[in-house]
């Protein structure tokens, strides 16, 4: 299968990298190479371009689009969490940009084989990193009723999160669930009529939640935007896109903490613990699509991208 990627705010992310051609940038979730590519296009022979992504398919593919790039490149199968150790274990000390585009790829979820996609039939699976043991198909089948509804409810904000874990439970019964399909049709049977006919697919949030469980995605998230900010060398830029509120909130929170990292009691007159930041904003409110891409891509409807660079 081809792997298919739209890059979601590609101009924006490009543009507020402010690329130097000898640099170091890091795309942390290379996926099918779209932001990569237009990263490598303006490093110089100097310049070194980092690719990391779980999915061994998603670097095989990655590494065909980006063979003609001048620049030096170096990719990583590892997650984007791990940025401290990949630059370690490369001697690199420091990167002037980086860019993370947050959750499941497009390939990932038009390969209907990987069990990401609740409009396809497939094994239930959704590990970004197929090596992994951990699967959708543990979650489904081995959460009790109290898990499923609080990683449902919390992850993918779903209202019915209760109902649909207690549907889930009671066809346990018959015989393990298997498949996206058996899947989709107990969060159909789960939530009433009247509430499936407005909004997204019924098994959306369900999914997301899932998936979201399956690779532990905020997680990596929550740690990566320190870590990140960490190995940023001065006037060096992070951007992030995230895709719906939850990652939004852990980029906007994360770095409003480097902004102001001072941890004095409020009530303290003046600072004594001496933190001050290592960074300044550039977004204040997230960028978000225009019109244009947002006609040739839907899937970026939900995108905002939030960046923040290291003090000079």
């Amino acid at each position: 299968m081809d792997f298919k990627h739209v890059p979601v705010l590609y101009k924006e992310c490009i543009e507020n990298l402010k690329i130097k051609p000898d640099g170091v940038y890091v795309d942390g979730t290379l996926g099918g190479g779209g932001h990569a590519l237009g990263i490598g296009e303006r490093l110089s022979e100097e310049g070194l371009l980092i690719g990391i992504d779980r999915d061994r398919d998603a670097l095989e593919a990655a590494e065909k689009k980006l063979d003609k790039l001048k620049c030096e490149k170096l990719l990583v199968q590892s997650t984007y969490a791990e940025i401290k150790d990949v630059l370690k274990e490369n001697r690199v000390d420091g990167i002037d940009g980086a860019l993370l585009d947050i959750g499941v790829s497009s390939f990932q979820l038009d390969n209907k084989d990987r069990g990401f996609s609740y409009m396809q039939d497939a094994p239930l699976d959704m590990r970004m990193n197929r090596e992994d043991r951990f699967s959708a198909y543990d979650v489904i089948n081995r959460y009790d009723r109290k898990q499923l509804t609080e990683i449902i409810r919390k992850y993918g904000e779903e209202k019915w999160a209760s109902r649909i874990s207690e549907f889930i439970v009671k066809k346990r019964e018959d015989g393990e669930i298997e498949t996206t399909g058996q899947l989709v049709e107990i969060i159909k049977a789960a939530i009433p009529a009247s509430a499936r006919r407005e909004g997204p697919h019924p098994a959306k949030r369900t999914f997301q939640a899932i998936r979201i469980e399956v690779n532990g995605e905020l997680e990596q998230l929550e740690r990566a935007v320190d870590e990140f900010c960490d190995v940023l060398l001065p006037g060096g830029r992070l951007c992030i896109i995230t895709f719906h509120s939850l990652e939004d909130r852990i980029v906007k929170e994360a770095f409003a903490r480097r902004l102001n990292p001072c941890t004095c009691p409020k009530e303290f007159p003046v600072c004594v613990c001496g933190k001050v930041a290592d960074v300044v904003k550039v977004t204040g409110k997230p960028i978000i699509s225009g019109e244009e891409e947002l006609e040739s891509n839907p899937r970026a409807r939900s995108a905002k991208l939030r960046v923040i660079e290291k003090k000079r």
